[in-house]
């Protein structure tokens, strides 16, 4: 007697395709959940949760000031988006994005102390761009000549260098590089080591829209965006189609890590003027919520990117006006964010309930 095959009571299918309309319905209606879920903790705290939001609002886009703070806090995160975008289509996890960035700030910082009085304010910037982004890649391409020539885990290879660096910036804040004695701290750049201003906002807005154009361009319309595309499809399809893996791993490691180079450049010089360990600011990790939100799309990581500078100052400002604790505008913040990733798995995915009779049963 053969045993009876029963059907799951719910499994995951993936989705073939879905009405546009049908995937901004859904996504509208997370952000829509979202904001009354965010109530909950507001009301907790005793305040009315449509003034927090209110002032959520007023305090990143009220006044032009604010506008330019909240601009300033999308800047990294958007060149970070753009950076992990052609490791992640490869389905390389590159986790190390903080190191990464930290490398490329201590790069820069170097020639921004050092070389300060001895070169144009232009050339000493160009140094800087270019030794950062050097540093970047390079710090990004260790952990991909492991995975390519052994194979390890990417994704505890990079975290794990993360901590190394870091490490290194706290050295050199005590040690080599430490302004005055016993402070902790390494001194201020000068003015010619700074990104000018324009529109009252350092320069490095420009450079991430530069690099938006170029990494839309790269992933969809050069070979090397087709092979990065390719690999993450199917490694064994990629060798077989005469593709080198372990190449174009670390040449798309080293570019990744090259772009949070640049963006280590663009905090320490536009926005920090001084190199610290927490340089990086969290910004390697919060980029990943940029990057799957957006699906890979360069353009799309601009709006993504200004969405989370929004809440970002705008939980500074409910924390400060109504004297809510931290925890409470973290907790509004984090129910937008998993709301938003969890419409992105209703879109890609559906569930099938089980209803009738086992396969057995139905089969006869």
């Amino acid at each position: 007697m053969s045993a009876e095959v029963k059907t799951p009571f719910v499994r995951l299918a993936k989705r073939d395709s879905m009405d546009p309309k049908k995937v901004w319905a859904i996504r509208l209606s997370s952000i829509l959940v979202a904001l009354i879920l965010g109530m909950i903790p507001i009301m907790i705290t005793g305040q009315n949760p449509f003034t927090a939001y209110g002032i959520i609002i007023n305090g990143s886009l009220g006044k032009p000031i604010y506008i330019k703070q909240t601009i300033k806090i999308a800047i990294p995160l958007l060149g970070c988006a753009l950076a992990i975008a052609p490791c992640f289509k490869m389905r390389f996890w590159n986790i190390g994005a903080e190191g990464q960035i930290t490398a490329g700030a201590i790069a820069a910082s170097y020639f921004a102390l050092y070389w300060s009085d001895k070169v144009p304010s232009f050339v000493l910037i160009l140094i800087m761009f270019v030794t950062a982004a050097i540093a970047g890649g390079i710090w990004g391409l260790i952990p991909a000549f492991f995975k390519a020539k052994w194979n390890t885990n990417e994704t505890l290879f990079t975290l794990m260098m993360n901590y190394i660096i870091i490490g290194i910036v706290s050295w050199l804040q005590g040690g080599p590089w430490e302004g005055r004695k016993g402070s902790q701290l390494i001194p201020m750049f000068n003015q010619s080591a700074r990104l000018p201003e324009i529109f009252g906002i350092h320069c490095g807005w420009i450079i991430v829209l530069l690099l938006v154009v170029l990494m839309h361009i790269y992933m969809n319309y050069t070979k090397h965006g087709y092979e990065i595309a390719v690999i993450g499809d199917s490694e064994n399809t990629a060798r077989y189609a005469g593709m080198n893996v372990g190449k174009i791993m670390m040449r798309t490691m080293f570019l990744s890590g090259a772009i949070c180079g640049v963006v280590g450049f663009i905090v320490v010089s536009g926005a920090n003027h001084t190199l610290n360990n927490g340089v990086a600011n969290g910004v390697g990790f919060t980029s990943i919520t940029v990057a799957w939100l957006s699906q890979l799309n360069a353009f799309a990581m601009i709006v993504i990117s200004l969405i989370l500078a929004i809440l970002t100052k705008g939980a500074n400002t409910l924390q400060t006006r109504l004297k809510v604790p931290a925890s409470i505008s973290d907790i509004v913040t984090g129910i937008l964010l998993f709301c938003m990733l969890s419409c992105e798995f209703f879109i890609n995915y559906k569930l099938i309930f089980r209803h009738g009779k086992s396969e057995e049963e139905a089969s006869k």
